[in-house]
């Protein structure tokens, strides 16, 4: 019995000595090597990733009430950006809003005990504010001026006060072009008249001449005009007349390009396909048909069919596959096509209700997208698996409030258009991030430079 005490005694002590020791080694035998981590920066210390794998270059651009004549107002909603080059990015903007400096914090106790004005920034939102008032799924648009002034019956006021042309928005100054520092170089306000609610701008990679596309939604048009803005050049659909045929959009988005210049345009708000051009804008093909979330109870039962869609809110071209990825936006999915418009995978946002405002992949192997519910910058592989996020609500520098289009520049830089601060927003890529952190560069194989 002796013995049989004597071996249990060593063996709890031998235990005893192991699992101080092992407790002593395994933080530093389990800890990851510095930075290897989850990290834009590795190695690191101390940060958050707010802006990612970059800088936000603060006070970018200058604003438009620095124009002469122009000192009492500010940028509309912002909604999209292209960069040309470093030194030459063009911003499109819904008109003009009132300048006018944040509103004191306020206790509002008729709301809530303890609740203030304004938070975390937010006291007015400019995709609200600016003209023209129609921007949802399925709105018509030939209500944009009554629904912004109030007047509409669908808003359910029957009384003033309304808003007013001139005082609260104006519509002026829609696209504006600026250089690296942000100095206003061009408007482009000879073409105000044309657009009703300016919703995408670029350039295509392919066209030497490097004409400017600027896709208007409720206008249902596409129009391409020359380098300069001096001329248009052609319209491609129906001004003002909706229709799903080679002629007519309804309430288009985005683009994007193959290297033989044939595009495809998601199409759109109201409609529910992609339609595909040859590089003059001749109507070859379509594919998509209306599915959206059916409501049962108090269950929304997303569209599950391939091929069905509802707001196309995005396209985007792989160049390597020429895979066409295309935003479902109301079915929270991304769906994949062939170039033809053979389905042929999708992946799920695992956050309803999310959505998603664009989709971007340029030069590079990944998808970026933003989501409007969670205000987060998106990096997915092109099977769908998600590699990276960053981005924080606020109207603050280098928060994210609407992210409605970005673009890339040569250098690397990142730019932002939002609806709902107003504002174009300008990145630059941290020293020492990691280069599967940033947007990939644009392709430009067709320029001339």
């Amino acid at each position: 019995m002796k013995k049989v005490g004597l071996m249990i005694l060593m063996l709890v002590v031998g235990v005893t000595i192991g699992v101080r020791i092992s407790g002593r080694l395994s933080p530093v035998e389990g800890q990851a090597k510095p930075g290897t981590g989850f990290a834009a920066v590795p190695g690191a210390l101390g940060g958050q990733d707010l802006t990612g794998a970059y800088d936000v270059v603060k006070n970018w651009p200058k604003d438009v009430s620095t124009l002469p004549g122009n000192e009492k107002w500010t940028y509309g909603a912002g909604e999209s950006v292209f960069a040309e080059s470093p030194n030459r990015i063009y911003a499109l903007y819904r008109g003009e809003l009132p300048k006018m400096a944040p509103p004191k914090a306020m206790l509002l106790p008729q709301a809530g005990p303890s609740i203030s004005f304004p938070v975390a920034g937010f006291w007015r939102d400019a995709t609200t504010a600016s003209l023209p008032g129609t921007g949802g799924t399925d709105q018509d648009t030939r209500e944009w001026l009554t629904s912004w002034e109030g007047k509409s019956p669908d808003l359910g006021i029957k009384g003033p006060p309304y808003r007013e042309l001139g005082v609260d928005a104006k519509w002026e100054n829609c696209l504006v072009v600026y250089d690296g520092s942000g100095n206003i170089i061009e408007t482009w306000k000879q073409w105000d008249k044309l657009f009703r609610r300016p919703h995408s701008v670029y350039i295509s990679p392919y066209d030497p001449e490097k004409n400017v596309w600027i896709v208007d939604d409720n206008m249902q048009v596409i129009y391409r005009f020359t380098h300069d803005g001096s001329k248009l050049l052609q319209t491609i659909g129906t001004p003002e007349i909706p229709g799903d045929d080679a002629t007519h959009f309804n309430r288009p988005t985005y683009l994007d390009w193959l290297p033989d210049g044939t595009f495809f345009v998601s199409d759109g708000y109201t409609g529910t396909r992609i339609a595909k051009f040859d590089k003059d804008g001749k109507f070859l093909m379509q594919w998509g048909m209306k599915g959206g979330p059916r409501r049962g109870g108090d269950n929304e039962a997303l569209e599950t069919r391939p091929g069905y869609m509802s707001n196309v809110h995005g396209v985007a071209i792989d160049q390597k596959t020429r895979h066409v990825f295309v935003n479902d936006r109301n079915n929270h999915r991304i769906q994949v096509f062939d170039e033809n418009g053979k389905y042929l995978y999708e992946w799920k946002i695992d956050n309803p209700p999310s959505s998603l405002h664009l989709l971007y992949i340029g030069s590079g192997s990944t998808l970026w997208t933003f989501d409007r519910t969670t205000n987060k910058m998106i990096e997915y592989d092109l099977q769908g698996h998600l590699l990276y996020t960053w981005g924080s609500m606020g109207d603050y520098p280098g928060y994210l409030w609407g992210v409605h289009g970005l673009s890339v520049d040569q250098d690397g830089n990142l730019y932002l258009a939002e609806v709902d601060s107003g504002r174009i927003q300008k990145f630059t890529p941290r020293p020492g991030a990691n280069p599967a952190f940033l947007l990939a560069k644009p392709v430009y194989s067709a320029w001339k430079q």
